[in-house]
């Protein structure tokens, strides 16, 4: 924390104080907090306005918080932010900084801070958000991940949840390229959540940024989640929905980005699989059908990648048996049954293919006992 500017008698120190209390305050919620600033501009005036002029704006309960010295509870608190701020790479934003996303501060009720840790720039860099279940195909993470990986390509920013499956997925793809990734979180920006992500959580810390609205030490509530999300397309000028099943809480990310006036995108999946029919109804209500990269970049005013016309087939190296049998399976599900006629195999020769193609990646074993190709 900088000392005091002698053209500002409040030092930055005094200054996320006032804006963390403000936070802390019981009764101060984000539309509260919205009226009272409206009002008296900064944390600082509020603290220091007396209870009358409080009172015009806020119950008695909050007037009276308010002008009471800073309870023990926030105090403590505070302590732990600033061991936190300690490590260089943590940053906290307050609303009125200079670092804080310009289109965040666009919401409705933009968060009072923001816990960062990493690169910071990277909140304010032009960004896509991708999102989708978390329970992905092999089909739905390759398609996170090579999306996220082009548009990364191209400069943009890759916005993600840091959950399992899609999200997971996105921000591995974002990190391969010069745009990095963004993992807004449900949780305090000291949690990492689900544990099963750790080690990417850390690489993104390193090499992208982790963000959170949430104090220190918050768990994964559930209700935490859908708040969050608000932010993941609030950031962004745009949301790519990879796949997502009806109802699910892509969707609440897609229908707030419309809401934001953010551009939404869809990945069509088949007609028959659970995790297309939420990109499905987005297509339907508006969202732009995308199945490649430039579909994307073209609206967003950004060069296209056409090189990745260019990039080699990764069926080359499979046998002239293989790539027949992945021709015969499609882009359907299709059970082995089924398959075999298409075919043309006998069950035993049939499951040692499967099970070659499987271990290259080329397909997967879904539910059912049915099998879909997975292109690469």
């Amino acid at each position: 924390m900088q000392d005091t500017d002698p053209a500002n008698p409040i030092s930055q120190a005094e200054r996320l104080a006032a804006w963390v209390r403000l936070e802390q305050t019981p009764g101060v919620g984000a539309v509260t907090a919205q009226r009272l600033l409206e009002r008296f501009a900064t944390p600082q005036s509020i603290f220091s306005a007396s209870y009358l002029a409080l009172r015009q704006i806020v119950s008695d309960s909050v007037a009276c918080a308010l002008c009471e010295p800073m309870p023990d509870a926030c105090a403590a608190y505070l302590d732990i932010v600033r061991d936190w701020l300690a490590d260089p790479h943590h940053q906290l934003l307050t609303l009125d900084d200079p670092a804080f996303p310009p289109l965040l501060r666009e919401l409705a009720l933009p968060p009072l801070l923001l816990y960062a840790c990493g690169r910071v720039e990277l909140l304010s860099a032009p960004a896509v958000a991708i999102v989708g279940s978390r329970n992905a195909t092999g089909q739905g993470a390759a398609n996170a991940r090579a999306f996220a990986s082009a548009l990364s390509a191209a400069g943009l920013t890759i916005v993600s949840g840091l959950a399992l499956g899609i999200d997971a997925a996105a921000h591995e793809g974002g990190l391969r390229g010069p745009g990095s990734t963004v993992a807004v979180t449900g949780t305090g920006a000291d949690r990492i959540y689900p544990r099963r992500n750790e080690a990417l959580a850390r690489r993104i810390a390193d090499e992208g940024c982790i963000v959170s609205e949430y104090p220190l030490g918050t768990g994964p509530t559930p209700g935490n989640f859908p708040r969050r999300n608000r932010l993941i397309s609030g950031m962004c000028c745009a949301v790519l929905v990879v796949e997502a099943a009806a109802g699910s809480g892509s969707l609440i990310t897609a229908r707030q980005a419309l809401e934001q006036g953010r551009d939404v995108f869809a990945i069509p999946g088949s007609i028959h699989a659970p995790l297309s029919k939420g990109c499905h109804s987005l297509i339907r209500e508006g969202a732009t059908l995308v199945d490649c990269v430039d579909d994307i970049l073209v609206p967003l005013r950004v060069a296209p990648l056409a090189t990745l016309a260019r990039q080699p087939d990764p069926t080359a190296s499979l046998s002239a048996a293989q790539r027949a049998l992945l021709d015969a399976l499609g882009f359907e599900p299709v059970g082995a049954d089924a398959l075999g006629l298409l075919a043309g195999r006998e069950a035993g020769a049939l499951a040692a293919q499967l099970l070659s193609l499987e271990l290259a990646g080329h397909l997967e074993r879904l539910p059912g006992g049915l099998f879909q190709r997975v292109q690469r």
